[in-house]
């Protein structure tokens, strides 16, 4: 039974096959595959792991939660640390204390001058202060440093932090997507398919295995003979089959004669 090919999957297929100089059958196979299931292969190099897409990989890590964490912090309105101009802060968790590239001139080690002699700061470790403190880049974040009206008290908000980074977010789509930026990068599925160097995603190696069918790869070739611009191809794979066939043929004709002088040798011992 042929596939259907559309005009469309036609042209790309053309195309890919244009662009390599000896495209192998089963690389145009996924290639084909990838084009029909509108496939978007990513790996996620943090864990050597292809998924099938970006969703599917945030799908799983974000059920698993290695994407982001939900989290309280201080925010203090105190002297203007954060302005519309500030493109970075950082902040003390304990008191909410914040300095922005902007308005100080060294902000990384006053974060850490801060945290370092903090009251608030009841973590040790060795009996020392942490040097702990959050980064955000975030604009919506950074928006929520700058009062319209200057409380007299901090005030507590919830945001999110990347499982991976560490850094803040105002809500969790924006780390969503900062993963989705930074963390992820794009695979062919021909790649997908001939590489050993990552782990693929469970459900997609179901699916591939499901996709490399000798039957439905037959069916593809038999829907591009039906397009003359393909027969070429066709014809170098066919032969190339042959060629293997012929050269699978001579090794076991090889190792037969092999076995048949390794049982005269033993005769003639025998007698001997």
């Amino acid at each position: 039974m042929t596939q259907a090919i559309t005009d469309k999957l036609r042209r790309a297929l053309f195309k890919y096959v244009e662009d390599h100089e000896s495209p192998e059958l089963v690389e145009t196979y996924m290639y084909y595959v990838e084009k029909k299931n509108a496939l978007v292969p990513v790996l996620f190099p943090r864990e050597r792991k292809v998924y099938r897409s970006a969703e599917e990989a945030i799908r799983v890590l974000d059920a698993a939660g290695k994407l982001c964490h939900e989290t309280a912090i201080k925010i203090n309105f105190g002297e203007p640390d954060v302005n519309e101009l500030t493109r970075k802060v950082y902040i003390c968790p304990f008191t909410g204390k914040v300095f922005g590239d902007n308005t100080h001139p060294n902000p990384q080690d006053a974060i850490y001058d801060w945290v370092s002699k903090c009251p608030e700061n009841t973590e040790r470790v060795n009996g020392l202060r942490v040097k702990r403190f959050f980064i955000s880049e975030d604009p919506e974040m950074i928006k929520g440093y700058i009062p319209k009206e200057k409380p007299k008290e901090p005030i507590s908000k919830v945001v999110f932090t990347s499982a991976l980074s560490g850094k803040l977010f105002n809500d969790r789509k924006t780390v969503i997507e900062d993963f989705r930026k930074h963390y992820l990068k794009k695979i062919p599925l021909a790649e997908v398919q001939s590489q050993e160097r990552f782990d693929i995603e469970e459900g997609f190696t179901e699916f591939l295995q499901k996709q490399l069918d000798e039957n439905k790869i037959a069916a593809f070739v038999e829907s591009l003979a039906e397009h003359e611009e393909f027969l070429p191809y066709i014809q170098r794979w066919l032969e190339g089959d042959e060629e293997e066939g012929e050269e699978e043929l001579e090794v076991e004709e090889e190792l037969e004669l092999e076995l048949v002088e390794d049982e005269l040798d033993a005769g003639i011992e025998e007698e001997v």
